[in-house]
């Protein structure tokens, strides 16, 4: 399938393409300040929507809610807010809420698997992971993890809402609620949901990284047996994370080593599939073969 180009309309960098859940519709945050919400369809084309105007920084990242809560995105920004759009009327978009629990710059903000309720991560400079959680009356609850990463949260990532070889909808259980991060210490960290508050649930930090980690993705886990993070780094690496079960200890493997930064890290809806981009401008994909090597399938054209 040729790839499509888009024109954004931004007047500066675009550090974020996100892709609603029908695949119709495309939001991208940039350093301009302001988040477009794009048309996009079979026949490679695409027009621009709506731009949303808010946000006094450079905007880093923007992400869909589930459709079964209706037309929302959220988008997080170096002014440290975090903004919570709603689309009222096709293609007419307002600020439903603003958090201004940061100090510091929002730098990764990823919404709960749709079991768990509209519920957002956000991770900052500041250091701190704040969960904010929708309640039926159009207030929000928050809870934190202060201090998560000292120096700086770079990204944060959820668990699947099922544990690894259940059965996905059994729904006999509550949903798990777990989080990943990563941050400028060179760590990443697991977190739990337990009785109200997040702890850590890895002990300790998983470090294999040399220098900042700039993303961090749980892979989905239909029906796979065992847990997967991957984590990319400045210094370079990816490296996957898996764990056979609770309580066990995570193991770190080495993708690659691409000699270039690493920004983002993404898993197919599978988690069969994981896509690298890097500072050389190229997208792979990556598949795990049988024998638990990983192997390059393609890479993407730009």
């Amino acid at each position: 399938m040729p790839g499509q180009k888009v024109e954004t309309g931004h007047n500066d960098t675009v550090h974020d393409v996100s892709m609603d859940y029908y695949g119709k519709r495309l939001a991208t945050a940039s350093s301009d300040a302001t988040i477009k919400i794009i048309g996009v369809s079979n026949n490679s084309t695409s027009q621009n929507l709506a731009t949303l105007t808010g946000h006094q920084g450079p905007v880093w990242q923007v992400a869909w809610a589930h459709p079964k809560f209706g037309s929302i995105l959220a988008s997080c920004s170096y002014d440290g807010r975090v903004i919570i759009w709603k689309e009222s009327n096709p293609n007419e978009w307002i600020q439903a809420h603003v958090f201004t629990d940061h100090k510091s710059s929002v730098n990764s903000i990823a919404w709960a698997p749709h079991e768990v309720g509209l519920c957002l991560a956000c991770g900052s400079s500041d250091g701190n992971i704040s969960v904010f959680t929708a309640r039926s009356d159009g207030t929000w609850d928050t809870t934190k993890i202060e201090q998560a990463h000292p120096v700086g949260v770079t990204s944060v990532s959820w668990a699947p809402s099922t544990a690894p070889g259940s059965l996905v909808g059994s729904g006999i259980l509550d949903p798990v609620q777990k989080l990943a991060s990563g941050g400028c210490d060179n760590t990443v960290k697991v977190w739990k949901l337990s009785n109200g508050s997040w702890r850590m649930d890895c002990f300790p930090a998983l470090q294999k990284h040399t220098d900042w980690v700039r993303d961090v993705a749980w892979a989905p886990n239909l029906g796979l047996p065992k847990t997967t993070i991957a984590s990319a780094s400045q210094d370079g690496t990816v490296v996957i994370w898996t764990v056979a079960k609770e309580g066990d200890q995570w193991e770190g493997k080495v993708l690659k080593d691409f000699k270039t930064p690493v920004w983002r890290v993404s898993w197919s809806l599978t988690g069969n599939l994981l896509a690298v981009a890097a500072g050389d401008n190229n997208v792979t994909l990556w598949k795990e073969e049988v024998d638990g090597e990983w192997q390059q399938v393609t890479t993407v054209d730009q």
